[in-house]
């Protein structure tokens, strides 16, 4: 009998991950409109300390002790881990670091056995090496205070929550907020923001983070809000579970884009311009679908987007690639964006938007512990709500 709800938790949770997969995924993982982070470069501590775990033995008896200090906003929370486990006779046989790594999901086999050789994971009241074997009614007990992840540092910045629970949090991202930290900005993050109102996201990679979106895109950002959880929705991301439908104005007719329904392109890093992304023969895998495509005018379209692969920009990219590209995208767009027929206050309206107009309006996914199928959507915002008002302005398709 398990006494411990929140490793109940842990393991649907682990149920979830594919058991070789994401030890596999430092090449990249899939996440925006979008941004893709090489994690081995930029979030390598998504990955190195998060080994999955084989799917068996699921019967064992725990008891655990977490801290429940009052949260503080703004304030990191120490976590205090303290869970015996008493050995079940179907783990009798197993090493040490084995058992462990099935009872405790929320470490890696690499966190656990450095905790059996200094001596917070003690077998029998004493410590011994990993490959130790068990017999059954050992006991198990594990004994550490975990430490915040990286030198982000909470801030109080408002953000919008959409859907929150236990294990998740959506958020509705603003034009102009960078996700997380980088080079020329330390501050002002959505990471910042989360340690600020969920401090024990400290403990997490990221604050929680499972995808990204550009600083000028606005929308949907998926968060987990435990390791299970984030982990979780990792592999999902990774297997195409979860999608991502985006809403943007383009400069294209829409008979035009409707013979690019599906973009079928590989993406790779601009030779030149390093921070540029476009479509070659040598980049990685990307398909871009027009879901709907709806007429603004004779010249400009609404499109409902969807991503069946998450690379860098990969939307504006695809779309300028076809030649039809996005309102306000300054790197992709340039001159083109400007078509012929269109009223002074039109073309006013597309010379001055701030930013691109692209917005991640919908988020479906499998919940990490309860299973169910869950949707999430928010309203475009208001800055494109005018730009299509400006657009479609005494324009009556036939």
């Amino acid at each position: 009998m398990n006494n411990n709800p929140a490793l109940d938790d842990q393991r649907v949770a682990k149920d979830l991950l594919a058991t070789d997969e994401l030890s596999d995924n430092n090449a990249s993982d899939e996440l925006d409109d979008g941004v893709a982070v090489d994690f081995d470069e930029e979030n390598a501590e998504l990955l190195d300390d998060d080994e999955l775990l084989d799917d068996e033995d699921e019967d064992q008896d725990e008891e655990s002790s977490y801290s429940d200090e009052p949260r503080v906003a703004g304030q990191p929370i120490p976590e205090v881990i303290n869970v015996t486990h008493i050995v079940a006779e179907n783990e009798a046989g197993l090493r040490i670091d084995k058992v462990a790594s099935l009872i405790f999901t929320d470490f890696s086999r690499a966190q656990l056995q450095g905790w059996i050789a200094d001596g917070s994971l003690l077998h029998n009241g004493k410590v011994q090496k990993s490959k130790q074997r068990v017999k059954p009614n050992d006991v198990l007990h594990l004994s550490t205070t975990l430490q915040q992840h990286g030198e982000d540092q909470p801030e109080n910045i408002d953000i919008e929550v959409v859907y929150e629970d236990e294990a998740v949090l959506v958020i509705n991202k603003p034009v102009g907020m960078v996700v997380h930290p980088g080079a020329g900005n330390q501050t002002g993050t959505l990471v910042n923001a989360l340690l600020y109102h969920y401090p024990q996201q400290h403990h997490l990679p990221r604050a929680g983070l499972v995808h990204r979106i550009d600083k000028d895109t606005s929308g949907l950002l998926l968060i987990g809000k435990t390791k299970p959880a984030q982990m979780a929705l990792m592999a999902q991301l990774k297997d195409k579970s979860v999608y991502r439908h985006y809403q943007c104005v383009v400069a294209g007719d829409q008979a035009s884009l409707m013979r690019h329904r599906r973009i079928d392109a590989p993406i790779g890093r601009h030779r030149n311009q390093r921070t540029k992304m476009t479509v070659m023969t040598a980049g990685r895998e990307a398909v871009t679908h027009l879901l709907e495509v709806t007429a603004l005018n004779d010249n400009y379209t609404l499109l409902d987007v969807g991503l069946e692969t998450g690379r860098t920009h990969q939307i504006r990219v695809h779309l300028s690639h076809i030649t039809y590209p996005i309102v306000g995208d300054r790197v992709y767009g340039g001159r083109r964006q400007l078509r012929s027929g269109l009223t002074d206050k039109q073309r006013e309206t597309i010379s001055n938007f701030p930013r691109q107009a692209l917005h991640a309006y919908a988020l479906g996914f499998v919940h990490p512990t309860t299973g169910e199928d869950i949707e999430v959507t928010t309203p475009i915002p208001e800055d494109m709500q005018q730009l299509i008002a400006v657009l479609s302005e005494g324009y009556f398709p036939e």
